[in-house]
């Protein structure tokens, strides 16, 4: 990496990490564009010019948490022992992940009215949804569920999941609604069982 590659990198990293702490502490709506660089000890033109904004930037970290959370749901999917378990542990981290505050924070109360539909719903296609096919895929390959359509069962999954995320997120007892979430989910996919 070339010594110019690598300022430029440390540049982005900068500002995605004081923007994280940030965002997480305050909200989106409740950082201006100045704090941002004042904090990261950047000009503004650095935010514009690798960014192209404070947009640019909160989309950037959309997906570097977006990453992280499905580098977690595959670290319990591999743990699990056989393809019906990997598919339910990954269900249920991701479920998980929606106590996590820098989860909660930008991912499930900050996106929806910062990211459009068409790019909310194209990130989520990115990260979540190949993911949850792949995992259906095996689990029915294995012969452990049974599915009329692999697409039509993984959006209706990915969309119920989601929605439960955000519901315990906005909860006032997150951990209860967890469990609840948790309890009706393994419900849902046992029904996966009988095909």
């Amino acid at each position: 990496m070339t010594r110019q590659a690598e300022r430029t990198e440390a540049t982005k990293a900068r500002l995605l990490e004081v923007t994280r702490r940030l965002f997480v502490e305050r909200g989106y709506n409740e950082v201006p564009a100045e704090e941002l660089v004042r904090e990261a000890g950047l000009t503004r033109g650095a935010l514009y010019h690798h960014f192209g904004g404070k947009d640019g930037l909160f989309t950037a970290l959309y997906e570097q948490i977006q990453r992280e959370v499905n580098d977690r749901i595959d670290r319990v999917a591999d743990a699990a022992p056989d393809p019906w378990s990997a598919l339910v542990a990954a269900c249920h981290e991701f479920l998980e992940c929606s106590v996590d505050p820098e989860v909660q924070r930008i991912t499930l109360l900050d996106a929806p009215a910062v990211l459009s539909w068409d790019a909310k719903r194209e990130l989520d296609a990115r990260y979540c949804l190949g993911a949850l096919k792949e995992g259906l895929r095996v689990a029915q390959e294995s012969g452990a569920i049974r599915l009329e359509s692999l697409d039509a069962t993984a959006h209706l999954l990915l969309g119920a999941m989601t929605e439960s995320a955000m519901w315990i997120a906005r909860s006032h007892d997150p951990s209860a609604a967890l469990a609840e979430a948790k309890a009706g989910l393994e419900r849902m996919l046992e029904g996966l069982r009988g095909g």
